[in-house]
């Protein structure tokens, strides 16, 4: 069997897992690992030198993501004398652990219901499990932008980027990009408390992500038919203040025909944003369309890898 076609395979079962089981509803590995984070982020970031916190910063992400990462390689290496289908086994169970494509579709159509029944205070609710903006003010137009754009950037973050670290790296390569881009979403914050303590956090994840977010825009781009997923891709993404989300985002929206960005309050700060994508301004039911567009371009990256392995 090809590589290819064994990833492919992997791939699939672990999606199946995914979609039959959902995330693990006690237990879940990555809520252990973000009460450790905390747990070690409130012990280290204590100091007042913003260089020491820095160094802290790395330290405390060294000390809780490489070893589980080391850990992982060494057990696989060691299945590997004895059993191929455990092997495969431990692959898929690491990559079904750390995708979150059911969980996706289940956070944002209860937005969806929400605005659809008019019940601006549900959807309110709903989405600020979602998102970091602050949202006790925002109309459903403002909710429904913020959940496209979480729909949309998720699908890199939760998804194909773990998918794809599977590719470069086995699962040790999915248990560090998820482990680093869990602790960019707690501490990859610039305020005071996380500026200099979670910079190296907020930087790893960039460089981890930027492959599979444009990845992830090259697929939106295709499945827009047309020129404009490219166009925006690269001259609003690349633009947005972070290259990853704002390509993904822009070659989304752009695939969607619709307009994403303008105004949003973080930390009680509001700031305008620069229009990502090419269209319409959202609408009822582009929420349900990105779920779409998302499955789309997973059996894209399915069929292709598929593909290439019985090419192989």
């Amino acid at each position: 069997m090809s590589s290819a076609m064994y990833i492919a395979m992997v791939w699939f079962s672990a999606l199946c897992l995914d979609r039959v089981f959902g995330e693990p509803r006690r237990f879940h590995p990555l809520v252990g690992f973000g009460y450790l984070a905390k747990w070690v982020e409130l012990g280290l970031n204590r100091v007042n030198s913003d260089l020491l916190k820095r160094g802290l910063g790395v330290f405390a992400w060294s000390i809780l993501v490489l070893p589980p990462v080391i850990l992982v390689c060494l057990f696989r290496d060691y299945l590997q004398q004895f059993s191929a289908p455990l092997v495969f086994l431990v692959d898929s169970l690491v990559l079904y652990s750390a995708i979150g494509w059911r969980s996706l579709c289940e956070h944002i159509r209860p937005v969806d219901r929400a605005l659809a029944a008019d019940d601006l205070a549900e959807a309110r609710l709903k989405i600020s499990y979602l998102v970091s903006r602050d949202t006790a003010e925002l109309n459903s137009d403002q909710i429904l932008s913020a959940g496209l754009e979480t729909s949309l950037e998720n699908s890199s973050d939760a998804l194909f980027g773990s998918m794809l670290w599977y590719v470069l790296a086995g699962p040790a390569g999915v248990v560090l990009h998820r482990l680093a881009n869990t602790l960019d979403a707690m501490w990859g914050y610039k305020n005071a408390r996380y500026r200099y303590f979670g910079w190296w956090a907020a930087r790893s994840d960039d460089v981890l992500n930027f492959i599979p977010a444009q990845l992830t825009s090259f697929g939106f781009s295709v499945l827009a038919l047309s020129k404009r997923g490219f166009r925006c891709w690269f001259s609003q993404g690349w633009r947005w203040k972070s290259i990853n989300a704002g390509a993904v985002m822009a070659s989304g929206a752009a695939a969607l025909n619709i307009n994403l960005g303008g105004v949003a309050t973080y930390h009680g700060e509001t700031t305008e944003r620069p229009i990502l994508g090419c269209g319409v301004a959202p609408k009822a039911g582009d929420l349900e369309r990105s779920i779409v567009l998302i499955n789309k371009q997973l059996l894209l990256w399915l069929v292709v890898m598929a593909l290439v392995g019985g090419l192989l």
